[in-house]
């Protein structure tokens, strides 16, 4: 009985997915690439939400807290702040970052109070130091809540009402969710699962094709009585195994690991449900077939393996530059952008993470567009395997 294509093909996945299981780099590439988007994410914003928690506990180091009696008595009021002694050279102990900032206060304060002159504090910081940033500025804030409620007190002691001092009012009306604000800084996020796709591939997507061609192993294969076209399929799935694989252990770790990173302490409020994981699984998977047939495109024009890994290289920068594009610029979201691979895949996640309802249709159409470039691709890889050149050239 003769074998049918897709017989074919099935037997050279099975094939390259049992190389690939034996290849102990491959595996450790895929749970690498896998885990590093949630590790990176899940250490930033625990990192964050820390370094915002300890300013609700904050220690002022005060020199010459004696001159200004009142002003100390105001910032022992607040709630979370410590007065303690200042160092005896300021500026050196924040250079040499023993202190994240000191406040001074002049000798002259209270003859300047009573005189109604404008006091001049010094907020010693480095503005260098990401660590002391949300310190400084709640310490700022503090120092000038006290000159606010002061400058309002002098003008009622003189028969003057403050709001004279206020001729307008802003107010501030917010039309977007808490959800749609959380994606414009969560954007990042699809950028690191496109990365986990790509790089669970490259290992298959390489070996199979400039690897044996390195190892003299793709004349042998090229000698069975199997069409072209249906050993590059079989390797295209056998690629797309392991992309898929990669991008479900990666959405796996994040959406267990946004239950537990404390978002609130940085005044987020973000929520991923069942609905929201789906649609972002629909949008990412169809994009696979697409990276892989890309890379079995190059690699084969790759001679060596290592040749190879240096087009993946390039590969990758090229995706992440839609990412990175859409996570600096916050673009307008264009019906359009949703067609074009990598760039689609970034703007639909973007809106899917800012809960944003998107037509089913849309899923339809960019899986078509994704899977319809992939077969494509797939289609030139297999007319690549007909040239003389690509197959005994070394």
């Amino acid at each position: 009985m003769k074998a049918t294509p897709m017989t074919q093909a099935l037997v050279v996945v099975r094939k390259e997915l049992m190389d690939w299981s034996r290849d102990r780099r491959s595996i450790m590439t895929v749970l690498i690439s896998s885990l590093l988007a949630p590790a990176i994410i899940g250490i930033m914003f625990t990192q964050l939400a820390s370094r915002q928690r300890q300013v609700e506990d904050v220690k002022v180091p005060i020199v010459g807290a004696e001159y200004a009696p009142a002003l100390i008595e105001f910032l022992k009021e607040q709630p979370g702040v410590e007065i303690v002694s200042g160092p005896a050279d300021p500026a050196e102990a924040v250079r040499t970052r023993q202190e994240d900032v000191v406040v001074v206060i002049p000798k002259d304060f209270v003859k300047d109070f009573k005189a109604s002159k404008p006091i001049q504090i010094q907020l010693i910081n480095d503005s260098s130091s990401q660590n002391a940033r949300p310190k400084v500025q709640r310490i700022r804030g503090l120092l000038q809540g006290y000159a606010s409620q002061i400058g309002s007190l002098r003008l009622i002691a003189r028969g003057v009402s403050p709001a004279i001092a206020s001729p307008m009012v802003i107010e501030d009306v917010e039309v977007s969710s808490a959800q749609q604000r959380a994606a414009q800084i969560l954007g990042f996020i699809p950028l690191f699962v496109m990365i986990a796709a790509f790089t669970g591939a490259m290992s298959i997507s390489t070996d199979s094709t400039a690897g044996e061609r390195e190892r003299g192993s793709l004349e042998a294969l090229l000698v069975n009585p199997a069409p072209r076209g249906t050993l590059a399929t079989g390797k295209w799935i056998a690629g797309i195994v392991t992309s898929m694989l990669s991008i479900l252990i990666t959405g796996t770790l994040l959406y267990a690991l946004f239950k537990y990173i404390p978002l609130q302490d940085l005044g987020i409020r973000f929520k991923v449900g069942q609905t929201q994981a789906i649609s972002m699984l629909a949008v990412l998977l169809p994009l696979c077939p697409l990276i892989v047939a890309l890379q079995m495109y190059v690699a084969t024009f790759a001679k060596s393996f290592k040749e190879a890994q240096s087009y993946m290289s390039f590969l990758m920068m090229a995706q992440m530059i839609p990412g990175m594009m859409a996570t600096m610029n916050s673009l307008t979201t264009k019906a359009w952008m949703y067609y074009i691979p990598w760039v689609g895949q970034q703007t639909l996640l973007t809106d899917i993470i800012g809960n944003k309802a998107i037509s089913p249709k849309v899923f339809v159409v960019v899986a078509v567009v994704n899977i319809t470039l992939a077969v494509l691709m797939i289609r030139a890889t297999a007319a690549l395997l007909d040239r003389e050149r690509i197959i005994f050239g070394r």
